[in-house]
């Protein structure tokens, strides 16, 4: 009898909780309040973003392009001639 009240205590107990959050998210209350965080964010981003600074481009042909065929000192290895010793 005891264990029977116990299971059903416990059951209740998270069957409110789970009406109590659903209910309270789901509220008009909650809502605003959601909807005035993301504004106050978005406004602040929004300042922000006209205090920063604009950096310019500098790395203008900062990149060099090479031709395989301009290094012709280049050895030319095999596979396997690499695995093979000199003894």
């Amino acid at each position: 009898m005891f264990r029977e009240i116990k299971y059903f205590i416990f059951l209740l107990i998270i069957i409110l909780f789970i009406f109590f959050s659903i209910n309270y998210y789901i509220s008009d209350k909650n809502k605003k309040k959601t909807f005035r965080s993301i504004s106050s964010i978005e406004n602040k981003i929004k300042i922000y973003e006209s205090n920063l600074p604009v950096i310019y481009n500098d790395t203008q042909d900062i990149i060099r392009y090479l031709n395989l065929d301009d290094n012709k000192n280049k050895k030319k290895y095999s596979f396997w001639e690499l695995l093979k010793s000199d003894n």
